[in-house]
C-alpha cells in the first residue's frame, strides 16, 4: 500500500490549491499503489495548474478511461469538458476538438443542462479561435438559453463571456465590453470555480489585448491580481500566460531590460504548451527589436516560429531596420493576404504603413493607413485611433504636407500620453521632429528630437536604435533622402517631386548638407555619398 501521509498530503494540498505540494506527494504515492479515479483527476488538475501540460494529458486521459468504464456517463463528460477547455487555454485547437466532440458524444447519452453549459462556452471560443464566427454566435445563443435554465451566477458569468466575445468579430465593440464587464461581477465575487474563472479573465484580457484597449485591459489585470491572492489561485499557473499580453502596460513603467526579463521569466513558467510559449517568445522578439538587440530579436523570433507563432509583423519591422524593406513588405503581405480575422489584420497595418514609408511609397502607405482609419471607427477602438493618428502623420510628412500633419500627429501623441505608450510617443516626436523640420522650424525640431531621445533612454534604448533617424554625417532621415537623390543625378525639381516637398525646402536641406558634410557642391555631396555607402540599403 501507498504510504497514507503521501496520499493525505496530496488530497489535504489539493483542497487548499496549494498545487505545487499536491504534485510532489501525488507522484510520490503513485510509485507503490493505484491512484483512485478522485486522486487521478485532481493530479491531473495540479498538474494542469502548474503547466505540465502533457502530464497532466496523460493523467486526465487514465481518468477519463476510467469513468468510461464505470459508466459513469456524467463524470465522464465533465471530465472532457474540462479537459477541453485545458488544452484550448494551451492552443491546441486540434486536442481541444477532440475532447469536445466526447463530451458531446457523452452528454447526448445523458443530457446535462451544467455539462451542456460548459461544452457551449468551450465550443464557442474556440469557433471564434477558427475563424467560424457565425457558428460561434449561434453557439453563444444556445449557451443563453441554458444559462437562463440554470439561473446560476457561475454559469451567467460564462454566458457574458461567451456572448461579448463572440460579438467582437461583428464590431459590436461597446456591446461586447458590456458584456464582459458583466462577466466580472461574478467571478469577483468568487461565485465561478477557479479553471474557468482563469479562463474568464484571460479570454477577456486577450481580447483587450487584441484591440489595443490597454485602459480596460489594466482595469481586468488589477482585478485577476486580486483573484489570483485567493487561497485556491496563488499557486496556479493563470496570470502566468496572461502575462505576455501585460507587457504593453509594464512598458509604461519600467525599462525594456526590465520588461524582458519579466518575459523571459513568464516564459520559463509556462510549461510545455507550444501556443502559448510561441506568442511568449514573439513579445520577447518585440521588445529586443525595440532595444536594438538585433541577434536577440532574431532568436526570440526563430523560437516563436519553431512554436507555432507567425512572428509577424516584428520580424518584418526588423528586417526593415536591417534596411531589408522589400524582403520585409514581401514578408508581411503574405501574412496579411493568409489573415482570415479583420481584427489581426488590423494589428499588422501599423507595420505596413511604416514599411511602405521606408520604401518611398506613400501612395501604398496611404492605402494602408486609410484601412486602419476605418477599422478603428468600425471597431470603435481607442488603441486603433492612436495607431491611426501616428500613421496618417507620418504619412502626411512623407507627402510633403508638414503643416496638415503636425497637428495629427500631436492628436496621436495626446493618445499615446493617456496610456503611457512610452516608445510609441518616442516615435511621434521623431516625426515632428521631420515636419517641423520641414517646415522650416529648426529649433522646434530639435525640441522634440530631445524629447524622443529622453523616453528612449528611459525605455534603456540602445543608442543606435534611438538615433535611427540619423544617416553617416549627421544627417537627418530626410537630408539622407535628398542626399541619395542627389548621388543618383535627380535634379532639385525631380528631388521635391518624388519626395513630396517644395523645391526651396529641398534647397534647404541641400544648404544643410553641404555644411554637415563640410563640401561645396552636389558633385562633392554625391563623391562624398558613394564613399560612405550611404547608398546602399537607402529607402528613395
Amino acid at each position: 500500500m501507498a504510504n497514507p501521509t503521501e496520499l493525505d498530503a496530496a488530497r489535504a494540498a489539493y483542497a487548499q490549491g496549494d498545487w505545487r505540494t499536491a504534485y510532489d506527494h501525488f507522484t510520490s504515492a503513485q510509485e507503490t499503489d493505484e491512484l483512485t479515479t478522485e486522486d487521478l483527476s485532481s493530479f491531473g488538475l495540479a498538474a494542469w495548474r502548474l503547466g505540465h501540460g502533457r502530464h497532466s494529458m496523460q493523467l486526465s486521459e487514465q481518468a477519463f478511461n476510467r469513468l468510461n468504464a464505470a459508466n459513469d456517463t456524467h463524470g465522464a463528460a465533465m471530465k472532457a469538458v474540462e479537459v477541453a477547455l485545458q488544452w484550448f487555454n494551451g492552443g491546441d485547437l486540434t486536442i481541444t476538438r477532440v475532447w469536445i466532440n466526447r463530451a458531446r458524444r457523452l452528454h447526448d447519452k445523458q443530457p446535462d443542462d451544467r455539462i451542456l453549459a460548459y461544452l457551449l462556452y468551450v465550443d464557442s471560443l474556440v469557433a471564434i479561435d477558427e475563424g467560424r464566427n457565425d457558428v460561434a454566435k449561434t453557439l453563444a445563443e444556445e449557451l443563453e438559453e441554458v444559462t437562463k435554465r440554470l439561473d446560476d451566477p457561475g454559469f451567467n458569468a460564462l454566458c457574458f463571456t461567451a456572448s461579448g466575445v463572440t460579438m467582437l468579430p461583428f464590431a459590436r465593440t461597446s456591446e461586447a465590453f458590456a458584456q464582459l464587464d458583466e462577466a466580472m461581477m461574478p467571478v469577483l465575487a468568487d461565485q465561478v470555480p477557479v479553471d474557468w474563472a482563469g479562463d474568464i479573465y484571460c479570454a477577456v484580457i486577450h481580447e483587450c489585448h487584441r484591440l489595443a484597449d490597454l485602459t480596460r485591459m489594466k482595469t481586468w489585470f488589477d482585478a485577476m491580481e486580486v483573484w489570483r491572492k485567493g487561497p485556491k489561485v496563488t499557486a496556479s499557473w493563470y496570470g502566468t500566460t496572461c502575462e505576455v499580453h501585460k507587457m504593453d502596460l509594464h512598458s509604461a513603467t519600467k525599462t525594456l531590460s526590465e520588461v524582458e526579463q519579466r518575459l523571459i521569466d513568464a516564459i520559463a513558467a509556462m510549461g510545455d504548451f507550444p501556443a502559448t510559449v510561441g506568442k511568449g517568445y514573439y513579445e520577447l522578439g518585440e521588445i529586443r527589436r525595440r532595444k536594438g538587440d538585433i541577434d536577440g530579436a532574431r532568436e526570440a523570433f526563430t523560437k516563436a516560429r519553431d512554436h507555432n507563432k507567425d512572428p509577424q509583423p516584428g520580424e518584418a519591422l526588423l528586417r526593415c531596420h536591417l534596411r531589408e524593406a522589400d524582403a520585409a513588405a514581401t514578408d508581411l503581405r503574405m501574412r496579411m493576404d493568409a489573415e482570415h480575422d479583420d481584427i489581426n489584420r488590423l494589428r499588422l497595418l501599423p507595420a505596413a504603413v511604416e514599411i511602405a514609408l521606408a520604401r518611398g511609397k506613400p501612395d501604398e502607405a496611404d492605402r494602408y493607413c486609410a484601412e486602419l482609419e476605418a477599422g478603428a471607427e468600425r471597431f470603435d477602438s481607442p488603441g486603433f485611433r492612436a495607431w491611426a493618428r501616428h500613421a496618417r502623420g507620418a504619412v502626411l510628412v512623407k507627402q510633403g504636407n508638414p503643416a496638415d500633419a503636425l497637428p495629427v500627429l500631436q492628436d496621436a501623441l495626446r493618445r499615446y500620453r493617456s496610456t503611457q505608450c512610452r516608445y510609441e510617443m518616442a516615435q511621434v516626436y521623431d516625426w515632428m521632429s521631420l515636419a517641423r523640420s520641414d517646415s522650416g522650424d529648426p529649433e522646434g525640431a530639435a525640441a522634440d528630437k530631445a524629447n524622443a531621445a529622453a523616453i528612449y533612454q528611459q525605455l534603456g534604448v540602445a543608442h543606435a536604435q534611438a538615433q535611427s533617424t540619423e544617416a553617416p554625417g549627421g544627417l537627418t532621415k530626410r537630408e539622407l533622402e535628398v542626399l541619395v537623390g542627389v548621388a543618383t543625378g535627380l535634379s532639385n525639381r525631380d528631388l521635391a517631386k518624388k519626395l513630396f516637398i517644395s523645391e526651396k525646402t529641398t534647397a534647404r536641406h541641400l544648404a544643410n548638407i553641404y555644411v554637415k558634410l563640410g563640401v561645396s557642391s552636389r558633385t562633392a555631396a554625391a563623391a562624398w555619398a558613394h564613399e560612405n555607402k550611404v547608398l546602399h540599403g537607402a529607402s528613395t
